[in-house]
């Protein structure tokens, strides 16, 4: 796991440019605070930070082979959990290796079988070779969208990082966020290829893009694409099982210390179930984490989201597993702290507005990393198997519509409404959802025979895991990499979301409960009491406490009548939240404030133009 970045310019020699290379490698120095490495060669250069997991001296990068045609040079961010199996494979037609890194695998196979080494990655990876002998740049993203990866064209060529913030340290590109881009903020929908910043994109999931003197282009090398499903339930059951029982053992593969984040969820539980099992066939215990807050357990009050408190499942996950665990026990102070909110902004780059769980899940990180370099998470089982209250939501179910948008409405309100009108009407963004939405499903094929019900079924499906799902894994990653974490994501192997993604939802949900086959593929490694929990979502403050901070820290921005924000949200409004007795501050009062606070720090913070025009 690292941070990578570049600049590929036709028209200048770089080396003169070191510099600038410089100032954008060293943003990701969060990413790879273990050794750092730049280099350059004429019209391209990379930079890279490194966060060492497997084979800790010997995978260095940038990493280049000299070929009789030329150098051909990567830089990568990830991990490939079948480079063993590359390894051998190349071997085999004559390559030698002279590390064990997994980094060396995907150099050597891009020289072997050039970009459609990406159809044979099993892993999630960002990456991006400068192939001297073409004069190209081949920029490369895993199936999933597990690492992010941007890039902004210039007149002459493009610049490139994990993140933003990377692309946004050269001098050619412009901070602007014009009206498309404030959508985008105010809007649940994660448009594909969107970057926010003008001028920006994302290499989307489970793409290529190629850069040449003759300009750029893309080509998609997977797709979730719809097959006929023919295994029976107990067939489907067991292949769920394999598949989870393969994908953990890879993803344990480190040289570094290994954990598992553990909610008591099922998702988390059967994961870290699976990892204890495995590991105890070495002799070794692995490690569990999870978060809490002080008196959550003790004062918890149930609602539509989350009818009980995590830590009791947690500790019967914990026992069974015999996993050495540790609660991670944050307070209200924490959570509203200043300083972590503008840690929070920059490792996201925008003002995501998740409040306190972000917060949460930053400190969480941050307290992981002391004791462990890789953590396993449950991740993406919910949009896999089917877990979310909208999947069994008539209205969602129904509504011509993100499904997600609809529960959200009803759960948390409109942090919208802090918008000043004018800017609500300039973005009408029930347009920008709408116009997202019909491209969304466009493409979602229809089994000859699907009936009606199972079509809707399959859309919904397909929509968590081509949006929805990269919202998530963006925060994952964005909070983890912030403290130098590696999160790996077991539910997102492609092998097990295009089967599961393939059976009808009859199979999904046979007990007429949330994610059936997950439960029936983990239930000898399950607790009882988590076997018969009911889905609730990441965890989020209860403590009033933390309400009246965020309405404090609103008090002293609204004294700053002058600040930039409120050329965004209605002062108004912020006052009348910022103000409002503290037992009625609702969830979307919350939402709202958050929202505020985020914009605020980050156009401190990154001083962007903003063009509502």
């Amino acid at each position: 796991m690292c941070g990578i970045t570049g600049w590929v310019s036709y028209d200048r020699d770089l080396r003169s440019e070191a510099a600038a290379l410089e100032a954008m490698t060293e943003t990701m120095a969060c990413r790879g605070p273990d050794d750092r490495g730049t280099w350059i060669d004429g019209p391209a250069a990379l930079g890279h930070r490194r966060l060492a997991i497997i084979d800790l001296p010997g995978g260095r990068q940038p990493m280049a082979a000299d070929t009789p045609r030329g150098t051909v040079a990567l830089v990568y961010s990830g991990e490939t959990y079948n480079f063993t199996e590359l390894r051998r494979d190349l071997a085999a037609r004559g390559h030698r290796f002279t590390t064990d890194s997994d980094t060396e695998v995907v150099l050597h196979g891009y020289l072997e079988w050039g970009d459609a080494v990406a159809e044979r990655l099993n892993g999630m990876y960002a990456f991006a070779v400068w192939d001297g002998r073409t004069d190209q740049l081949v920029m490369i993203r895993d199936r999933m969208g597990i690492k992010p990866f941007y890039y902004r064209p210039t007149p002459d060529g493009v610049l490139f990082g994990s993140e933003p913030k990377a692309i946004l340290a050269n001098p050619l590109a412009a901070r602007r966020v014009c009206l498309d881009g404030l959508r985008e903020l105010f809007t649940f929908v994660k448009t594909p290829g969107h970057a926010v910043w003008d001028g920006m994109h994302e290499v989307e999931p489970g793409t290529v893009v190629t850069v040449d003197r003759s300009g750029l282009r893309t080509r998609a090398y997977w797709q979730l694409r719809t097959r006929p499903h023919t295994d029976d339930r107990d067939t489907t059951v067991a292949t769920v099982r394999s598949l989870l029982d393969d994908i953990v053992r890879r993803q344990l593969v480190a040289d570094v210390p290994r954990c598992t984040l553990l909610s008591g969820g099922l998702d988390s539980s059967a994961m870290t179930a699976l990892a204890a099992r495995q590991l105890a066939e070495q002799g070794e215990k692995v490690r569990s984490f999870a978060v809490d807050f002080v008196g959550q357990s003790d004062h918890f009050v149930a609602d539509e989201l989350r009818g009980t408190p995590d830590a009791p499942f947690v500790h019967d996950v914990a026992r069974a597993a015999a996993t050495d665990h540790q609660d991670i026990v944050l307070d209200s102070q924490s959570l509203a702290d200043p300083e972590i909110r503008a840690r929070v902004v920059r490792a996201r780059d925008v003002p995501a507005g998740f409040g306190d769980m972000d917060a949460s899940l930053y400190l969480l990180f941050r307290s992981i990393r002391e004791r462990s370099t890789v953590a396993l998470s449950g991740e993406s089982a919910d949009e896999v198997f089917g877990g979310y209250l909208q999947f069994f939501d008539e209205e969602a179910r129904a509504a011509d519509t993100f499904p997600w948008l609809v529960r959200f409405g009803r759960d948390f309100g409109d942090d919208t409404d802090v918008l000043r009108p004018d800017l609500a009407g300039a973005l009408d963004l029930d347009s920008y959802v709408a116009d997202g939405y019909r491209t969304a499903v466009a493409g979602i094929t229809r089994l000859d025979g699907e009936s009606d019900f199972e079509y809707r079924m399959r859309r919904i499906c397909h929509l968590h895991l081509t949006r929805f799902v990269r919202v998530l894994l963006d925060r994952k990653d964005r909070m983890s990499m912030a403290v130098g974490l590696e999160v790996r994501v077991p539910f997102c192997d492609h092998r097990l979301v295009e089967y599961v993604y393939n059976t009808p939802w009859a199979l999904k949900s046979f007990d007429g409960r949330e994610k059936s086959l997950l439960r029936e593929a983990a239930a000898d490694l399950l607790p009882k009491s988590v076997y018969d929990r009911v889905k609730s979502p990441y965890p989020s403050t209860q403590d009033p406490k933390y309400a009246v901070a965020l309405q404090d820290h609103a008090k002293d921005l609204l004294a700053r009548p002058g600040h930039p924000v409120f050329d965004l949200v209605d002062r108004e409004r912020v006052r009348r939240l910022a103000h409002r007795d503290t037992p009625v501050v609702t969830q979307a009062a919350r939402r709202g404030l958050e929202k505020t606070l985020d914009l605020a720090l980050w156009l401190d913070l990154y001083r962007p133009e903003i063009i509502l025009g």
